[in-house]
């Protein structure tokens, strides 16, 4: 017997039921995916869909070289004569705006867009975080003032809201300023880190020549009291940023959205700037951050364009949906709503035509294949979950009839002429 394959360490199949390292089914996946397509639809954003593979200076110039995204986590390959460095898309925002300014999407009007898909990096998986994982993204191109900064967030606790997780979730939010006060504000920053480098972790140390913002990220706890104590961020800002950032605080009071401030909320990315925030959750062990964004204002001119104001968020799809899975309110249903049977000769084909009729009336319907006792098939009709038989036997197969068992056991068992089927299932289903 030949050796198994096995699927890619930290890469999920999604299956109709659910695994034992991996609760997410497909049917669960795609409620969410239906939920998240309305709910954008429903905000004015309009779905945008690039490939999994980017050339991999697009990654580089715009998420930044020294970070570890770049650095260490991307799936870097050359093409097949060498000539062109390629990389699987470590996340969507690079992407998008490459595929807004190659097409010119600016060029008259602001954008609002959105994307689901999948991402990958190489990096340790654990729970909620995978080498292959899906993102959904939100890009609001071409707006300056913070009123979109509040709408984002308000739209981000509208899905929360939909997938009944809002009690779980923490905003925290932020303010990294313009280019030259963060700049100002690293200059001091790593001064004060330098008089405790001795103390710093490996990748501390790595991070303060080439990141050092992200030192304040740092969860080592040996760090924590140096972290309290650098240089805060938002001492450096100035008139503008500041009357940016109180002005965003100022809507979010009024949509009545509670909110905490964490000076040292610095995102992974070197693009941002400006309003940052992330949604957190202590339910989830370690791995708090649910989805987090902010402006990249300087990023489409970065990647060719010209300058756009532009704020956005992504979502990490496995870790969000074991929140919903353990503590929501998301439904997934794949059970079909009738389960075909037959028995005798002639009656697959009678069966086969009912069924294809309810189909066409918006019916999911199931249709035993193979001939069976009628009791095995009525074994089969209870484990599929749907919720009506449709049986086609001899007497049925004479009489131009169909016999209907509601298998909720609501409604007596009834045996309908054929042109009586859609109007008493319809009935059945709707009591």
């Amino acid at each position: 017997m030949a050796q198994k394959i096995q699927s890619v360490k930290g890469m999920n199949d999604l299956l109709p039921v659910e695994q034992k390292d991996f609760k997410l089914t497909a049917a669960f996946w795609q409620a969410f995916e239906d939920t998240v397509t309305r709910w954008a639809a429903s905000y004015g954003y309009q779905q945008i869909r690039t490939p999994i593979v980017e050339q991999t200076g697009l990654f580089v110039r715009s998420i930044g070289e020294e970070t570890d995204v770049v650095g260490k986590e991307m799936y870097t390959f050359s093409d097949s004569n060498d000539s062109l460095s390629l990389s699987l898309r470590p996340e969507g925002t690079a992407s998008c705006l490459r595929a807004v300014v190659e097409h010119n999407l600016l060029y008259n009007s602001p954008q609002k867009l959105w994307y689901m898909g999948p991402m990958f990096r190489r990096e340790r998986p654990q729970k909620g975080r995978y080498r292959q994982f899906h993102q959904v993204g939100i890009e609001a191109l071409g707006f300056e003032e913070p009123d979109i900064d509040a709408e984002i967030i308000a739209m981000s606790a509208d899905l929360w809201d939909k997938l009944g997780i809002r009690a779980y979730l923490i905003l925290e939010i932020n303010s990294l300023g313009n280019r030259e006060e963060r700049a100002a504000h690293r200059a001091a920053l790593v001064a004060y880190l330098t008089e405790y480098e001795d103390r710093l972790d490996e990748d501390s140390k790595r991070r303060l020549h080439t990141n050092p913002l992200r030192v304040l990220d740092s969860k080592n706890p040996d760090l924590q009291d140096i972290c309290n104590a650098a240089p805060r961020l938002i001492d450096y800002l100035g008139e503008e940023s500041r009357a940016h950032y109180s002005r965003f605080k100022t809507m979010l009071d009024g949509l009545g959205i509670a909110y905490v401030e964490n000076p040292r909320l610095v995102r992974g990315l070197d693009y941002y700037n400006q309003t940052v925030f992330e949604w957190t959750t202590d339910k989830l062990g370690a791995q708090a951050t649910v989805c987090g964004g902010g402006r990249y204002d300087g990023l489409i001119e970065e990647l060719g364009g010209k300058p756009a104001a532009s704020i956005g968020f992504a979502m990490g799809i496995e870790r969000l949906l074991l929140l919903v899975h353990d503590y929501g309110t998301l439904t997934a249903d794949s059970a079909p709503d009738v389960y075909v049977m037959h028995q005798g000769e002639g009656a697959d084909l009678r069966a086969m035509k009912y069924a294809q009729t309810l189909r066409g009336e918006g019916f999911n319907v199931l249709q035993h294949s193979g001939y069976q006792s009628l009791k095995a098939q009525m074994k089969k009709a209870d484990q599929s979950g749907a919720r009506f038989a449709l049986i086609v036997a001899q007497d049925e197969l004479a009489n131009g009839t169909a016999t209907l068992k509601d298998l909720s056991g609501k409604h007596e068992q009834q045996t309908v002429a054929a042109a009586d089927l859609i109007n008493t299932l319809n009935t059945w289903k709707s009591a």
